[in-house]
């Protein structure tokens, strides 16, 4: 059963996020912006200006007090110590910002919004120092770990950008249907009605390896290698849209939300675990393990259906709500995933030991 932390907000609460001492903020519909400490007490409440929706919040990896907000197109930075008038207000983007993400040096933002732009802010000079784009709204964007120059965005265009702030266009680029279509093209005719709008991306404290979660359920994972990545492993994850996917910050235990109402753990280690894997030769071995019903022609078909066959969750939460967040935190010595969803309540739950 969930322990629910109740009385912070009266609104959906739409995104949430820990600091490296345990603070929880959570953002909800209406500016609603609420602090808890770890067992769940209101530790501060603000509501911001003009009452838009607070649609992700994020904490300074190197200043653990200084949060970022976004609320409709500004962004606010709030010192938790006290709080009150924002520090700091940048309003750069046009459209609703849909993701925040601070690299961990603490010297760049990035917001991605619904016009498809992400707004790259130098926080030294205070001004955009680069706007990236996809084609359609940016539903995500993360800086790498142990690459503050790298991040990686995905959005409804079905597309997922490797990009480097030396360069205004991206490294690297894929088209998740197009990826689909041709190792799966039964596949193809689904697409048409449940295409695979790229909604939350996470990546692995290693920095090489990330997640990506769309709406056809499934989730990808990823693998850097130099200026371009490839996709290592693909599973159906939910029955509907895949939310959020969170990757733990040891390790690739993965945690995924969709609007299934589910929360699931998963352990891609033995996937994606060795570094020193090549991407190319480990999809050809799998072609070779293949059963022989996979092959058709001397050519493999539902290599991808066959993958997703043998990821099973580790842990399944029938959470029974359509997840808008997650997020993960220790209490008491143990971990625990947060949920927000359609009520204005989080929700925790335990977590096994890796």
């Amino acid at each position: 059963m969930a322990v629910k932390w109740t009385g912070g907000h009266s609104s959906s609460i739409l995104c949430l996020t820990v600091n490296t001492e345990g603070l929880v903020a959570s953002g909800a519909e209406r500016g609603e912006l609420t602090l808890w400490d770890g067992r769940g007490a209101l530790a501060g409440q603000l509501q911001l200006p003009k009452a838009d929706d607070v649609t992700s919040v994020v904490f300074s990896p190197r200043r653990p007090t200084s949060l970022y907000t976004s609320h409709g197109e500004t962004i606010s930075l709030l010192d938790v110590r006290s709080l009150k008038e924002p520090v700091e207000r940048f309003h750069v983007n046009e459209e609703e910002i849909n993701c925040l993400s601070v690299n961990e040096t603490d010297t760049f933002l990035a917001a991605a919004d619904d016009s498809g732009a992400i707004k790259v802010i130098d926080l030294e000079n205070k001004k955009v120092s680069r706007s990236l784009r996809h084609s359609n709204i940016c539903s995500s964007v993360v800086f790498r770990p142990q690459r503050p120059q790298s991040l990686v965005s995905c959005g409804l265009d079905m597309q997922v950008m490797l990009w480097n702030l030396q360069k205004a266009r991206p490294l690297w680029t894929t088209n998740l249907q197009e990826c689909d279509t041709e190792e799966d093209s039964p596949q193809s005719v689904g697409q048409l009605f449940n295409p695979p709008l790229a909604h939350s991306l996470s990546v692995a404290s290693c920095g090489n390896v990330f997640g990506c979660g769309a709406q056809d359920g499934k989730v990808r994972i990823f693998r850097v290698t130099g200026v371009k990545f490839e996709r290592e492993l693909e599973f159906q994850g939910h029955s509907l849209g895949v939310s959020q996917v969170l990757f733990m910050p040891e390790g690739y235990w993965l945690l995924t939300g969709g609007n299934d109402g589910k929360v699931l753990l998963w352990d891609v280690s033995s996937d994606v675990g060795k570094q020193q894997k090549s991407p190319a030769k480990s999809l050809q071995r799998r072609k070779a393990q293949a059963p022989a019903s996979t092959r058709k022609d001397g050519k493999l078909h539902k290599v991808a259906s066959n993958e997703r066959a043998r990821v099973l969750p580790k842990l399944t939460i029938e959470h029974g709500e359509k997840v808008n967040w997650i997020s993960c935190t220790e209490i008491k010595g143990s971990k625990r995933v947060l949920v927000a969803d359609q009520s204005s309540s989080v929700s925790v739950y335990p977590l096994p030991e890796p």
